[in-house]
């Protein structure tokens, strides 16, 4: 899984990163996340990896799930690092 808008809106939220925020981190137009998170459109596959990389990296954990729980996320442990 690459990440879910659900996924994408609870990252943000996290991080305390606004669709602009994440926009510029991603290089892209602050309407393609807003459209994403609404569920208006899909960005390219490489968007969303790309995506999933920038939140990763800001310190959040996409978490995939299974047929019992399902995608999530969590800040990643700052004693990890």
């Amino acid at each position: 899984m690459i990440v879910t808008k659900e996924q994408c809106r609870a990252a943000r939220a996290l991080l305390n990163w606004s669709q602009p925020k994440l926009a510029e981190e991603l290089g892209v137009a602050t309407s393609t996340i807003a459209n994403f998170e609404r569920g208006a459109r899909t960005p390219y596959r490489k968007t969303l990896s790309a995506m999933r990389s920038i939140l990763e990296t800001a310190g959040v954990l996409l978490i995939d799930g299974d047929q019992t729980t399902g995608p999530g996320v969590q800040l990643r442990d700052p004693l990890e690092d």
